[in-house]
């Protein structure tokens, strides 16, 4: 966000004097917050990219209502007690409610797949299956613009979004290739393949990447830090892949796996 932007930020000195109209403070993870209902509200009806809306459920009033707007908007909103809000908003009056801002704007899988289609290339997209580690998809999110993927897919829930050290981490790529959160994965990677687009699924099971053709429309599914591949999403593939593991460790982290996979699908489309 630009320092520009932020005409309604505060200083520490002055946020005993902050009104409804703009409330913001720094977490521990760099994010910036948003509090006070006006605020969130207005923020929402700007179009602002949110991350995430927060809400204490039975502070009552106008909640519904923002609520209702993070809804249209398709923002998660995220119930938490009176506790964290206070934690959250240095004990300033948040009025039960808080949001965090985003790094980058989210687009859909349309938009990506038509990002492809103007630049006459087959679809070259990354998959994160409930990547909760910020840092690991920052990562991703670096590897996959500097290997050329038109775009990445999360899920809205229980992955990791595009927050400020998604955006550290990436060294600024999360705002140069699009990303779309989708509420459903399943559907996402259905509509995918509806669209001519192969989903090849990283897992320890599959075959090896490099007796793989992934020289077509593809998909890479990543699979979270500690479990991989949800069951659905493994059986939605149309192809498993691995990597080798000749050492004594048998996985590598999520980001280094997704990195070694998008560069052997850069190297077969380069071999054509």
């Amino acid at each position: 966000m630009d320092k520009n932007d932020r005409h309604d930020k505060y200083d520490k000195k002055d946020r005993h004097d902050a009104d409804d109209r703009g409330r913001y403070r720094k977490d521990a993870e760099d994010n910036d917050l948003i509090y006070g209902r006006n605020a969130v509200a207005e923020a929402i009806k700007a179009d602002r990219p949110i991350d995430s809306v927060l809400v204490n459920k039975n502070a009552g009033g106008s909640i519904k209502h923002i609520c209702a707007l993070a809804a249209q908007k398709g923002i998660p909103v995220k119930q938490v007690d009176e506790r964290k809000l206070d934690s959250l908003c240095f004990g300033q009056s948040h009025q039960g409610c808080a949001a965090y801002t985003a790094c980058a704007e989210y687009f859909t899988v349309e938009d990506i797949l038509k990002d492809a289609e103007n630049k006459g290339e087959p679809p070259f997209i990354i998959i994160c299956d409930e990547i909760e580690d910020p840092h690991n998809l920052g990562a991703i999110i670096r590897t996959a613009e500097s290997a050329g993927a038109h775009g990445i897919i999360v899920p809205k829930r229980r992955s990791a979004s595009l927050n400020h050290t998604v955006y550290k981490t990436s060294a600024g790529a999360a705002a140069l290739i699009k990303t779309a959160r989708v509420p459903n994965l399943a559907a996402a990677v259905k509509k995918l393949k509806e669209n001519g687009v192969w989903i090849y699924g990283a897992d320890m099971s599959g075959s090896s990447i490099y007796e793989t053709d992934m020289t077509g429309a593809a998909a890479l599914v990543v699979g979270s830090e500690g479990f991989g591949m949800g069951r659905l999403i493994k059986e939605s593939c149309d192809c498993l892949i691995s990597l080798p593991m000749l050492g004594r460790i048998n996985s590598l982290n999520a980001s280094v796996a997704a990195g070694i996979c998008m560069y052997e699908i850069v190297r077969q489309r380069r071999a054509l």
